[in-house]
């Protein structure tokens, strides 16, 4: 039975990025909906290439997809009504309420006049949820301590303040500096914010968390504020990761005796959990290609989406990547590219309207017989499919791109009516549907090409169900739960 009381919000802030925030907010989330709560997630702003479609075909954070999965609940685009995705090193797509809203430079839209009436959209999802769930479980953004942006701050403890949350800050002991970044984001908050800290959160502990009993209390004492839990590093527990960061640990490379995927690691890749089932596959091992002489050890080859399709495909063309995807697809070895690498696959890329920038056309691969022009209509939607005109494969995923692409015979027949992707064979094909991996039956299908007679077994939704119920069951035994419900009654 779900408990109608209204809770307090809960807001995590962090010490710094990737200290854990977004999975800790998927944690508590699925902890309290054990416990009979209605959570929900809301991150007011977002910076991600990593997105996902609410079932409106808006776009949001994946990150927030991710935990409304976690709570139990239908995605909205009010958890994350602000998404910026760099499309440079200096630029940034606006996704307001999960729609294109331009594309502005890190000083246009840090310095933007109407900052006030962002926040005001931001607020007014924050209330929209907090009308309809209890607890809130608010996720901030970066560092507490960029004292620099506190006057533009529309997503950390400016959100916090409004809507009167508990705030835990979280650290990566794990990356070091732990008493030194603590008690520095503390300190250096004016005192109306300070106040908003209600407790400290340590994650990412190796070895004995007994071995920190000092060290608690020396921050404790420093701070005056409580350490709630120490929470254990771990690998045996699968949670889809926020942001590509994560990849920059992934050194692992191709090996012996299982089936090679080598995903080529593109400067904008995006949606690169397209690859996170495929890695639960026993006979896989899945590694980034970042250079060419790796892509000889791929059995198979995966181009994944990109934010600036065209700038990637240079890229690979200088470095002498597209050269070693075209001898590994010469020597018919399987080849698929999902969204921009399927766009690359093809045999031109037009950008008529500087979608992406000053270069209006490139020639493609040259592999698949499509042609792309990238436009600034956006196209996201959740889509049902099947795949090969096989009625007995098929699966669900979604989109989101701007370009149209043309030509070729369809990979898959959507449940709309409509065709997606190009393909030559079973050994080389295209496709707009992130998510199309994550389908037990398309698995099977390009696996066996490989190793015949595979029997795959990868339920993606059972995997992240799991996820979170360990990840819940973690909080159970390292966090100050009694302290947290407490901190939860208004």
């Amino acid at each position: 039975m779900t408990k109608q009381e209204t809770l307090r919000p809960l807001m995590f802030v962090g010490t710094g990025s990737d200290v854990g925030k977004s999975v800790l907010t998927a944690a508590f989330g699925r902890l309290l909906l054990q416990e009979g709560y209605r959570p929900a997630p809301f991150k007011a702003q977002n910076m991600s290439l990593n997105s996902g479609a609410s079932p409106e075909g808006l776009e949001m954070g994946r990150a927030q997809v991710v935990q409304a999965e976690a709570c139990g609940i239908s995605p909205s685009v009010h958890m994350n009504p602000i998404l910026l995705k760099p499309t440079g090193d200096k630029v940034s797509q606006l996704v307001l309420l999960g729609k294109p809203a331009g594309d502005q430079s890190a000083q246009e839209y840090f310095n933007r006049g109407d900052r006030d009436a962002l926040f005001e959209v931001a607020m007014q999802s924050c209330r929209r949820l907090m009308e309809r769930y209890s607890p809130l479980l608010i996720e901030g953004a970066g560092s507490i301590s960029e004292v620099n942006l506190w006057d533009r701050d529309i997503t950390n403890l400016r959100v916090a303040e409004t809507v009167d949350a508990a705030v835990i800050l979280v650290a990566d002991i794990d990356r070091g500096g732990v008493f030194g970044s603590v008690y520095g984001s503390i300190q250096l908050l004016p005192p109306k914010y300070r106040r908003l800290i209600k407790g400290i959160l340590i994650n990412k502990f190796r070895g004995d968390a007994e071995l920190f009993e000092d060290g608690r209390s020396m921050l404790e004492e420093l701070t005056g504020v409580p350490v709630i839990g120490v929470v254990p590093y771990f690998r045996d527990i699968f949670i889809e990761q926020e942001d590509s960061v994560v990849l920059d640990h992934m050194k692992q490379g191709p090996q012996e005796g299982k089936i090679n995927v080598g995903v080529v690691a593109l400067p904008h890749m995006s949606n690169f959990t397209d690859f996170d089932t495929l890695q639960q596959v026993e006979e896989v091992q899945v590694f980034y290609l970042r250079e060419a002489k790796a892509v000889k050890d791929a059995d198979i080859v995966l181009l994944p989406g990109s934010k600036s399709t065209i700038a990637d495909l240079l890229y690979l063309r200088q470095n002498g990547m597209e050269a070693a995807i075209l001898q590994h697809h010469q020597s018919n070895k399987p080849l698929y590219g999902i969204c921009g690498g399927f766009q690359m696959m093809g045999q031109s890329i037009a950008d008529p309207q500087g979608v992406e920038g000053a270069v209006k056309e490139v020639r493609g691969m040259g592999i698949l017989p499509v042609k792309t022009v990238l436009g600034t209509d956006k196209k996201t939607e959740v889509c049902r499919f099947h795949f090969l005109d096989q009625p007995t494969v098929s699966g669900r995923g979604y989109e989101i791109h701007m370009g149209r692409t043309t030509g070729g015979d369809a990979l898959c027949r959507l449940d709309d009516g409509s065709k997606d992707g190009a393909r030559l064979n079973a050994r080389c094909w295209g496709t707009y549907i992130h998510g199309i991996l994550d389908n037990e039956a398309v698995l099977q299908e390009i696996l066996q090409i490989v190793r015949p007679g595979i029997r795959v077994r990868a339920d993606y939704a059972a995997l992240k169900e799991k996820g979170f119920d360990q990840l819940a069951d973690l909080l159970r035994r390292h966090i100050d739960l009694p302290y947290i419900y407490q901190l939860l009654q208004k």
